[in-house]
């Protein structure tokens, strides 16, 4: 039982060290998450977006224009060029932070106050031209939000509609996932880029926050919808959407396309725009702010609760340990199907929380633990049941029949530790004349000879007990003890006890001619073989123990087996089995023939006993 509670044990404890280390957030979990949640979010099906198209500066319009970076009189004429085509909001996620060489930045300006929005970096020590803006706030949202060093911002006399960052916050892999509506330099608060053009849109100044003790809660543009973010003002980016895209080369007609559109000016000429990682694959950064932006716009807004970590290691923790449980007591065909059942379950309740809620349901932790926990335990099973099977044929081995072994070792719970009260039969046999035979070999200085007829005689004896389904209890000289109905279960074990003892006559009839051939004494054999209740199972001291019987039954059978010297058959042979009128009783295909009513040690009334009406 040592063994077992300690095998278990570890179970348990690797269970409690998977989630000890899955609760600290380290990086190998926390990418495996993000990667889970990629798949998640990955899965939508992809359309095409009704709100917002790509103006491309392409290696079209480098040809056209000339070298970048292009006089700014070309994006005012751009700008007209769409207000004419009656675009929407148009947003230019590039830095103008430096006057324009060319002297374009007075009709730049002008063409700016038709409706757009120019980019600001968050940076790690410059803060020049920064555009703040206001927030009201419920709570302290400030210790949560993204902080930079510094702001550049556009130069002063490029006055737009809104001004937004469009700095991206890489994850603990690199990848782009979440984006932070809100950030901080100091005190002053900066939105992003897609946000702002909602807050350029509305035409409001400010923003409206709400944080707790715990973080952010939501971000809100007044006469714009609430939008839920993370503790720290983020939102997950989804990438459901494909977006048009023209090239400011192209002619009228196609601008047309811009109609009630949010139009991105972008830089898509090769060395002109770096690329950002993101769980969609590696994107221009106008993609990354057009998606998120259409997540605003859509209001999807994809939810990672707070509590979801404790609540899922829960239910890691209370799934396992019920799979622990059921390997030590089910079959493995039912533990295999709770297993899948878990992995198809997990997966179609993650897809169906999201699907139904937008609510991100970490499973990759989970399913590494239960994976573990599973190997490790139906491992410490299979140890558990080989070790046991091994116990069972070193123990019975010897004793019984090796297909019997088969039969234990395969089903094990036919044996019970302690004992068990069972209706058994008993065979008891012995030589009867094994003194002359003794004689010859001792006058004749040949210990071996005698010892090798003894085992040939008990091994031919034990190859036909074994045949009958009997066990061997013991050896006692040259008597053998042997059992039937334990520890397989035998129902007609009188039957075959009596039978045994017959063919071990007839064995014994060979083995006396194989005898006077070679000039030895004759050799007779006794048999006693009674039926009755008694105590059978593992028995000993925790140094050895032994599977054996005990009980008045076992002695009535070796006082039988003693009383077989007493009588004679026919042809004045040594009547060869005796057995009792309850072992009579049960037999059904041997007749039997009551030989006398005897009294014998230990029982105060006759027994009557009995030999098989056959000649042996």
């Amino acid at each position: 039982m040592t063994k077992i509670f300690t095998h278990w044990t570890i179970a348990f404890l690797t269970l409690a060290a998977i989630t000890f280390y899955g609760l600290q957030e380290p990086y190998l979990k926390e990418v495996l998450r993000l990667k889970g949640f990629d798949t998640i979010i990955n899965s939508q099906e992809k359309t095409y977006s009704k709100d917002i198209i790509v103006v491309e500066i392409d290696e079209k319009a480098i040809e056209k224009y000339g070298q970048y970076p292009f006089n700014r009189e070309i994006y005012a004429e751009l700008i007209i060029k769409l207000r004419e085509a009656n675009a929407g909001m148009i947003l230019f996620p590039m830095l103008f932070s430096e006057e324009d060489r060319q002297g374009g930045d007075l009709i730049f300006s002008e063409a700016l106050q038709y409706g757009t929005v120019i980019a600001q970096v968050g940076t790690n020590q410059t803060n020049k031209n920064a555009v703040p803006r206001g927030i009201a706030k419920i709570g302290d949202p400030l210790p949560f939000l993204f902080q930079w060093g510094g702001m550049l911002g556009p130069i002063p006399e490029l006055q737009s509609n809104g001004v937004g960052v469009i700095n991206t916050a890489p994850e603990i892999d690199g990848l782009v996932r979440r984006l932070p509506l809100l950030m901080r330099v100091g005190d002053e608060v900066y939105p992003a880029m897609a946000i702002e053009t909602i807050r350029a849109i509305t035409g409001d100044p400010s923003y409206q926050v709400k944080a707790d003790e715990n973080g952010i809660m939501a971000v809100r543009v007044p006469g714009y919808a609430t939008i839920k973010t993370d503790r720290n003002a983020r939102i997950w980016i989804s990438h459901n959407k494909t977006f048009d895209s023209i090239s400011i080369a192209d002619d009228d007609l196609e601008f047309e396309l811009t109609k009630g559109k949010t139009v991105i000016v972008s830089l898509t000429a090769e060395g002109l725009s770096p690329m950002v990682a993101t769980s969609a694959g590696e994107q221009y950064n106008h993609y990354v702010i057009a998606s998120s932006l259409q997540t605003i716009i859509d209001g999807t807004h994809i939810k990672r609760d707070d509590t979801s970590i404790f609540m899922e290691t829960i239910m890691a923790v209370l799934i396992s340990a019920l799979l622990i449980a059921l390997v030590r007591i089910a079959p493995y065909w039912l533990i295999g199907l709770f297993t899948i059942s878990v992995y198809i379950s997990s997966v179609y309740f993650t897809m169906f929380m999201f699907n139904q809620s937008l609510t991100l349901t970490d499973i990759s932790w989970f399913i590494i633990t239960f994976t573990i926990v599973a190997m490790h335990s139906i491992f410490n099973r299979f140890i558990l049941e080989f070790n046991l099977k091994q116990q069972i044929r070193k123990q019975f081995e010897k004793y019984l029949d090796p297909r019997q072994v088969a039969i234990l070792q395969k089903n094990p719970d036919k044996i019970k530790l302690g004992g068990d009260r069972k209706d058994m039969s008993f065979l008891f046999m012995d030589i009867v004349g094994f003194t002359p035979i003794s004689e010859h070999y001792k006058n004749n200085n040949d210990p071996e000879g005698l010892v090798k007829v003894i085992n040939d005689y008990l091994d031919r004896m034990t190859k036909i007990v074994l045949k009958n389904g009997g066990t061997i209890d013991k050896y006692m000289g040259d008597c053998i003890m042997a059992f039937w109905n334990a520890p397989l279960d035998c129902d007609n074990h009188a039957e075959m006890a009596v039978k045994t003892a017959i063919e071990c006559a007839k064995e014994t009839e060979e083995i006396k001619k194989e005898f006077k051939s070679k000039g030895l004494p004759e050799i007779n054999i006794g048999s006693g073989v009674n039926t009755g209740t008694c105590i059978v199972g593992n028995m000993g001291s925790e140094m050895r123990l032994d599977y054996s019987v005990i009980g008045d039954a076992v002695n009535l059978a070796a006082r039988l087996e003693a009383q077989t010297r007493n009588y004679k058959d026919d042809n004045g042979n040594v009547v060869p089995l005796l057995y009792s009128q309850y072992t009579k009783s049960l037999l059904s295909n041997i007749d039997s023939i009551e030989v006398d009513k005897i009294k014998v040690k230990g029982k105060e009334e006759l027994i009557t006993i009995y030999k098989p009406s056959l000649t042996i």
